[in-house]
């Protein structure tokens, strides 16, 4: 008996199994098989014929698309009811260009059916807009009435909320240019490089746009993210006039350059780079602090938000107060002594020693040692970006594991090259410190003072003014710039 009753079990899992294969398969791939009298027409004769979408057949005759789905591609398209036609603005179907905008945002190259492996598919329309088709019953947020009704050259799904075109966050930021001080700056960036790399990123997307993204068109675009992009989804805050002009004001006295104009630009830019997002975040799922792509920790208070604003690529939130604490803006710059710009002179490759080391703790690094070069005052140079105006607590870590015997080295910031290749001019020079066999700690090596934001191009790790060996070694880990908050 046991033996017959395992065996009818897998009878019936067999079969089990293969009504779940059969209801698992796409429709699409099974249309051939089906005897519909519908397999006898294309896309656009069928749905310029049916009473129920007839509001949308008038729309694909008038701009054209009845032609697009006559010919022998696979097509999907989402039609709207009369009654979902009805309900559309005048705005949406004002010319004969807004018509094609809002007609090819129903339609997609390929086939989508129903049936998918996927809880949700991201469907690229003839609009270039990418939409979400959730468990093959609603798109973009319009409910599928009737599915997988077949063709000779694709299927159709009947929904009962037109698909509106909706921009984009980048669009929508240069919709409202004139009535936000932060849209107004954000668009201003076209024209104002933050970055020397913007002007030749730009220059390059205006001789060859076939080539190049169109992030490269502007400065905010280019280094932070591409707003613009329609194949990924992004968090933006907008923050209202008095709250952006605050969070502005709150930044110049760290970001002064040669003048006001671009103090406040540069402030701007630093202020306005840490509201923007990877990923689409829904109002309910906001966290209270999301970490910008730059590390700072941006609190988010969900009371502030004066309006949610759905668009193709994300959400964007118009906020009435959004408070960065120059604590967690004001970020610790970490140079990585592995990685020179440069070194003083000669070539001293057979010298210099790039080691993976671990520490007390069992972990891993990487550092740099320089060691019987021969040179008094040889120098690895480094330098480090987006600095600010202001003073600067300096540690390190150098490890002299090598030898057994103390040596010295310093750090000098700033300064011009001469004819020989030396340093000169420094804007801080720190004094000389011992660096002791086998200590493993962060140290506190001194502090300056930059006047003017910017880049440093130049910051010099200097060996003892000797040429014996054992005395001119250098050696580091990393270095830390930690900005003062005034």
């Amino acid at each position: 008996m046991k033996i017959y009753i395992y065996k009818y079990s897998k009878a019936i899992l067999a079969s089990i199994t293969l009504l779940a294969v059969i209801s698992c398969s796409d429709p699409w791939d099974e249309h051939t098989k089906n005897s519909d009298n519908n397999l006898n027409e294309n896309l656009a004769e069928r749905l310029t014929s049916i009473s129920e979408t007839s509001e949308f057949g008038k729309l694909l005759t008038e701009t054209g698309y009845d032609r697009v789905l006559a010919n022998s591609k696979t097509y999907t398209v989402w039609v709207p009811t009369n009654d979902a036609i009805k309900e559309v603005s005048s705005n949406e179907l004002s010319d004969l260009e807004s018509k094609k905008i809002f007609v090819s945002n129903h339609i997609a190259l390929t086939a989508f059916g129903s049936v998918s492996n996927q809880d949700t598919v991201i469907v690229q329309m003839l609009s270039n807009k990418n939409l979400e088709f959730i468990g093959g019953s609603v798109m973009d947020g319009s409910k599928v009435v009737t599915a997988d009704q077949y063709t000779s050259n694709g299927l159709y799904h009947v929904v009962d909320d037109a698909l509106i075109p909706r921009a984009n966050i980048w669009e929508y930021i240069n919709s409202i240019e004139g009535s936000n001080v932060m849209s107004a700056y954000l668009v201003s960036l076209n024209e104002f490089n933050i970055y020397q790399s913007d002007s030749i990123a730009k220059a390059n997307a205006e001789v060859m746009p076939e080539l190049y993204a169109d992030s490269l068109t502007n400065s905010y675009l280019n280094n932070v993210y591409n707003l613009n992009n329609e194949k990924n989804k992004y968090t933006f805050f907008l923050l209202d006039d008095d709250d952006f002009k605050t969070e502005v004001e709150k930044l110049e006295p760290y970001l002064l350059k040669s003048n006001s104009d671009s103090t406040k630009t540069y402030a701007s830019y630093f202020a306005t780079r840490d509201y923007a997002f990877y990923k689409s975040v829904a109002k309910e799922n906001l966290p209270d602090t999301l970490i910008s792509k730059f590390g700072v920790k941006v609190p988010i208070n969900k009371a502030n938000i004066i309006n949610e604003i759905h668009l193709s690529n994300g959400m964007l939130y118009v906020m009435g107060d959004m408070d960065v604490p120059l604590e967690t803006r004001l970020l610790t710059t970490k140079i990585e002594g592995e990685n020179p710009g440069g070194f003083s002179q000669g070539d001293k490759r057979a010298n210099t020693f790039y080691r993976e080391k671990e520490d007390l703790g069992g972990v891993l690094f990487e550092d740099i040692m320089v060691q019987n070069h021969g040179v008094p005052l040889f120098s690895i140079y480094y330098g480090a970006n987006d600095l600010y105006s202001t003073k600067y607590e300096v540690y390190w870590r150098a490890i002299n594991d090598i030898q057994e015997n103390t040596f010295q080295q310093r750090l000098s910031f700033g300064g011009v090259y001469n004819e020989l290749g030396e340093v000169i001019d420094p804007i801080a020079t720190l004094d000389y410190i011992d660096v002791v066999p086998d200590v493993y700690d962060e140290n506190y090596i001194g502090e300056f003072t930059l006047e003017e934001a910017g880049k440093l191009d130049i910051i010099s790790l200097i060996a003892a003014n000797s040429g014996s060996n054992g005395v001119n070694t250098l050696t580091l880990d990393y270095i830390k710039l930690v900005p003062v908050i005034k």
